[in-house]
């Protein structure tokens, strides 16, 4: 079973302007949600410093996941953002 494993980075500039606007994290999360439901998106983590994220999608292939990562309303500030193919064992 394949996945790909996204490891996202946001940028200092950017946990501030996400700080002081409470919309953005209500609609990034939107998406994560509606994924979830979709079934594409598999697991989500934040690591406790809130900069960083791992999301874990299934069921699509690696050009619609970075097409998915670029609507998020965080993309604009995302200073780092890795895929990775995996092949899921068990």
């Amino acid at each position: 079973m394949n996945r790909i494993l996204v490891l996202i980075t946001l940028s200092d500039s950017g946990i501030e302007t996400i700080k002081s606007n409470p919309e953005l994290p209500k609609k990034e999360m939107e998406f994560v949600h509606q994924w979830k439901s979709e079934a594409i998106l598999e697991s989500f983590f934040i690591s406790v410093s809130k900069k960083d994220a791992v999301l874990i999608f299934q069921n699509i292939d690696e050009n619609k996941t970075k097409e998915l990562i670029s609507i998020l309303p965080y993309f604009p500030y995302m200073s780092k953002i890795e895929y990775h193919n995996l092949n899921k064992q068990f």
